[in-house]
């Protein structure tokens, strides 16, 4: 799969309602209050642009609601790097038992750890898998073959979705299937493109240098629009919805699901005057001053010093790595809404229309 050119789908949406979701990652729960929120309707057309397994706790209940989403709606789901689990069971090279059984034992979560849960085989240190993968194969033969027939591109007049990303100068079908799973950090190539290219994989975050916030991207000079709002991938994270009224407009909203109780801000705060935000990849801190709730952290990289949660920190030592931290203190006034992350003795880690920050004052 990896190693083989992309398998397209071509569509003819004309004058239907489009919507992508990206990165859904087993999180059940907020692929279905998306839905809910979307009203999805039999005309539609549902593009998911892959990784809707991995990560989350849920991967065969959510590959098993899709399959049964595609035979009510129009759905075209598309396979990103998390879900090319075909392979175990259909490829030649690619199961690798050690690997796998590694794979399962770190994650304690996943498609092949839930087939085999419901199988009620325990997965061990010392287990043989070999012998078990027929009877994987034969006891979730549905899963598997819709798993293999999964396309990595679905193209349509104006649009092409896609994982992780293509390359402007080769036609779709001629890329590599791996490639274009994969395609890290593909907002920050140079690539322009005559139809619209809509992508996940890649948290949007990831993009921002000083603030966080997971709405979806729009490049409109190169046509390209990235999606992934880190749904499970990131505590503050959600699911997001593009959505596109009919073929051809460029008319783009989106909506977007997460858990968070939302609250209204009595009071006015000013934005702060900087602030920076330490994320996945380059999350390397030493600790000035270890506290109980907050500690005063310097980013190793940058020399850019923070409080940061405690619990956010992954070691105890004075050099460590930590969750993904940011001391954008955000402009807020009364009346906004804002969604509760973190409730702290010194303020509120909120969302505020996507963006991620600190609010010092009273919420009702």
């Amino acid at each position: 799969m990896w190693l083989n050119k992309v398998k397209v789908e071509k569509l003819d949406t004309r004058g239907r309602r489009i919507i992508a979701i990206s990165d859904i990652h087993a999180n059940l729960p907020y692929f279905r209050g998306l839905l809910e929120k979307l009203k999805l309707t039999p005309e539609d057309v549902l593009v998911l642009c892959g990784d809707f397994l991995e990560k989350g706790t849920e991967s065969l209940a959510t590959l098993r609601f899709i399959m049964e989403l595609s035979e009510k709606y129009d759905v075209h789901p598309i396979c990103g790097n998390c879900d090319s689990w075909a392979e175990v069971v259909y490829g030649e090279t690619y199961f690798v038992p050690d690997r796998l059984r590694q794979y399962m034992l770190f994650r304690r979560s996943g498609l092949c750890w839930d087939m085999f849960s419901e199988l009620g085989v325990e997965i061990t240190e010392d287990i043989d898998l070999v012998p078990l993968m027929k009877t994987l194969e034969e006891s979730f033969r549905a899963e598997w073959q819709f798993l293999n027939e999964l396309p990595e591109v679905v193209e349509t007049p104006h649009y092409i979705f896609v994982h992780g990303g293509i390359k402007p100068d080769v036609p779709p079908e001629e890329q590599m299937a791996g490639d274009c799973m994969k395609f890290d950090n593909f907002l920050g190539t140079d690539y322009c493109f005559d139809k619209w290219v809509i992508v996940g994989h890649w948290p949007v975050m990831l993009y921002l240098p000083d603030r966080v916030c997971a709405n979806p991207i729009i490049d409109r000079r190169r046509h390209i629009i990235s999606i992934d709002g880190a749904c499970t991938l990131k505590d503050d994270g959600q699911l997001n919805a593009l959505i596109i009224p009919e073929e051809g407009s460029e008319d783009f909203s989106y909506m977007a699901y997460d858990k968070f109780p939302v609250r209204t801000v009595a009071e006015h705060q000013a934005a702060g005057e900087r602030s920076y935000y330490i994320r996945w990849g380059d999350n390397r801190v030493r600790v000035l001053r270890r506290g109980v709730e907050f500690s005063l952290c310097r980013h190793i990289p940058t020399g850019y010093e923070m409080e940061i949660l405690t619990k956010y920190l992954y070691t105890d030592e004075e050099e460590t790595t930590c969750n993904d931290s940011t001391d954008l203190i955000l402009e807020l006034h009364p009346g906004d809404e804002v969604s509760v992350v973190e409730e702290t003795s010194r303020g509120y880690f909120v969302k505020h229309r996507g963006t991620s920050g600190w609010y010092y004052g009273k919420l009702l």
